[in-house]
């Protein structure tokens, strides 16, 4: 006896394969009865792949956002370097002294002048 059952539990399964295989299965009353469930289904399984897709799309884009605001950075700091050294000092004085102007050697005054409302 024990024989047979495990003969028609492996004939089940050999027999639902083969109902997969050839279609058989899209005929019986369950499948029909529950389309809108199993069209729900794939409607569901379609979204999670195409989230996916979405979710690589944005990290693309995110990187190569990244990567532009790290050049446009570099680009900032070297134009900023280059701007201090061209205004130092010196290089004002050197490009002034054509026109005659000097440098003063003085300290600079500060004059205030006080409110007479304090």
């Amino acid at each position: 006896m024990a024989k047979e059952k495990t003969n028609t539990s492996a004939g089940r399964k050999v027999n639902a394969f083969t109902q997969i295989l050839n279609g058989e299965f899209l005929t019986k009353s369950f499948v029909l009865d529950n389309l809108n469930f199993i069209f729900f289904i794939m409607f569901l399984l379609l979204l999670l792949v195409s989230k996916g897709y979405y979710g690589k799309q944005i990290n693309k884009d995110i990187d190569t956002a990244q990567r532009n605001l790290d050049q446009h950075a570099a680009e900032f700091i070297e134009a900023r370097a280059e701007l201090e050294l061209e205004t130092r000092r010196f290089k004002i004085a050197e490009q002034l002294a054509d026109r005659e102007l000097k440098e003063t050697k003085n300290a600079t005054k500060i004059i205030r002048i006080k409110d007479k409302h304090e």
